[in-house]
């Protein structure tokens, strides 16, 4: 999986490419961690994600409890295979998707 992130101001955008797996998301999970210290706004753009396991979900869950208090955070881009497995896992009703 690679990650690019681009940050205006208190914005910071994250691009994600392949899979958010067990073997990625601990890198997933290190690079928000030292990125998100001064963000109100985070927006995971994974229209190049191809799969997201329970591992991946779980950063995605950590992240959005610390924008939960610091700003807010968006999901962009999910295909409808990742779309589906934020529905079945409840993760729809948690994040906020565009």
């Amino acid at each position: 999986m690679t990650i690019q992130k681009k940050k205006e101001g208190a914005a910071l955008t994250v691009e994600l490419d392949g899979r958010l797996d067990t073997m990625t998301s601990p890198q997933l999970e290190t690079e928000l961690r030292t990125s998100l210290d001064g963000i109100t706004d985070l927006v995971l753009d994974i229209t190049k994600l191809t799969y997201i396991s329970s591992a991946g979900l779980r950063v995605l869950l950590s992240a959005q409890k610390v924008m939960n208090r610091q700003g807010a955070m968006t999901i962009r881009g999910a295909s409808a295979e990742i779309m589906d497995i934020f529905d079945v896992t409840g993760f729809s009703d948690i994040l906020n998707i565009e």
